[in-house]
């Protein structure tokens, strides 16, 4: 990952609604969870919704599948682990200190 990857994702998460929003698929786990059910659980008109869906799209942060008729929106784990490697990837790397475990959330290969 490079810098420029980096900053947009990052900015895509730097905004509440999406970080709320990006937390709870992020809880979802794999299955993620359709908008009307997304909407109601964190108190978000559609509209609204839809605009910060697309900002998470466009960043790649999280995924969007259809079934049926509906769409269901998860949690891009790869990406965020990727991001997470690329901002401690030099931890400690001047001190010699231990850094804090590898933490990794997997997902089902779909």
């Amino acid at each position: 990952m490079d810098n420029s990857t980096a900053t947009l994702k990052l900015a895509s998460l730097a905004q509440e609604t999406r970080l709320a929003i990006f937390r709870a698929l992020v809880q979802a786990g794999p299955d993620g969870l359709n908008p009307g059910v997304l909407a109601e659980r964190l108190d978000i008109a559609q509209a609204t919704l839809s605009f910060h869906l697309k900002e998470l799209r466009h960043a790649e942060m999280i995924q969007s599948r259809q079934e049926g008729r509906f769409i269901f929106y998860s949690a891009n784990f790869s990406a965020m682990n990727a991001l997470l490697g690329f901002l401690t990837e030099n931890c400690c790397s001047e001190s010699g200190a231990g850094c804090t475990p590898d933490l990794h959330c997997e997902q089902e290969d779909a």
